[in-house]
């Protein structure tokens, strides 16, 4: 029975990957990867040959059996195109049907282009959201950062070039002009990290071009009460999590948005369970 091995690997940089992830891309007998293609050039840089099979967001269920009958026969790896796989690509949910299966799984990890632009941002980032890729369509995109506007978390969000000015003029309009730091090409030949309030940055970037890390800062939250007990400040945290999930779902039906998409939006930013998200939504369709 073989191991599943979960690889990082270079958001840019080929020099950038672990002699570790090197040693275990080299001694698997096959490699799932998104871009057959993109993963072909790394084992090219590394001087490997190892056969490889196309596993993305849209075929992983059709390669799972594939995989798991080399499983049988000795180890694999999954990897992304850069950076850690299940980091917005699928690969939390072949880990997942690899580990049923009863098959060991390890990850070997690597570069991130979160962690990378955190580290570039110089914004607070002891407790960060990460938001991924922000829907396409201008109304939910601006629901979704609607519902993460009261959130003390510094946020991160991916985005790609000819969507940035648009994701950029939405964050102005939902969270005002806050600061942010918008980090392109990470580690790669032009690299560059514009910091500065959100503004400056759509002034900026009139003709984006690359791949696009986005580090705004949180909302702004004053000291508050300092006494108690740590049972108090919890009840506390959480009425206002209540509190501010209730506004947020108001808003949200105010834009328009269905049921299933806006609790599930505020059940992510929140933290509380959906069971709740959906009785506050409910309140919110009762007048007062």
């Amino acid at each position: 029975m073989g191991t599943l091995y979960v690889v990082g690997t270079p958001i840019g940089n080929l020099e950038d990957i672990t002699r570790r992830a090197a040693r275990i891309l080299g001694q698997v007998g096959l490699i799932a990867a998104e871009d057959t293609r993109v993963t072909r050039r790394l084992l090219n840089h590394l001087g490997l040959r190892v056969p490889l099979i196309s596993c993305n967001r849209h075929n992983w269920p059709a390669r799972l059996p594939e995989l798991l009958r080399a499983l049988e026969a000795g180890d694999a790896a999954l990897v992304t195109d850069a950076g850690m796989p299940a980091v917005s690509d699928p690969g939390s949910e072949v880990a997942a049907q690899v580990a049923a299966a009863g098959f060991p799984v390890e990850v070997v990890p690597g570069a991130s282009a979160v962690t990378a632009a955190l580290a570039a941002a110089g914004l607070p980032a002891d407790s960060f959201l990460f938001l991924g890729f922000l829907p396409r369509r201008r109304q939910e995109r601006r629901a979704r950062l609607t519902a993460v506007a009261p959130l003390p978390f510094t946020l991160v969000i991916f985005e790609a070039p000819h969507r940035l000015r648009p994701t950029l003029e939405d964050l102005l309009a939902t969270l005002g002009d806050r600061d942010s730091a918008v980090c392109r090409e990470l580690t790669k030949l032009y690299e560059e990290v514009r910091r500065g309030p959100l503004s400056q940055a759509l002034e900026y970037f009139t003709a984006p071009r690359g791949e696009f890390v986005l580090v705004v800062a949180g909302a702004e939250v004053g000291a508050g009460k300092k006494t108690g007990t740590a049972a108090e400040s919890e009840s506390e945290l959480t009425q206002a999590n209540r509190s501010a999930a209730q506004e947020q779902l108001a808003q949200l039906r105010r834009e328009g948005l269905r049921g299933r998409e806006a609790v599930a939006a505020v059940t992510a930013t929140t933290g509380l369970p959906r069971r709740e998200v959906y009785r506050l939504w409910i309140a919110t369709a009762t007048p007062p």
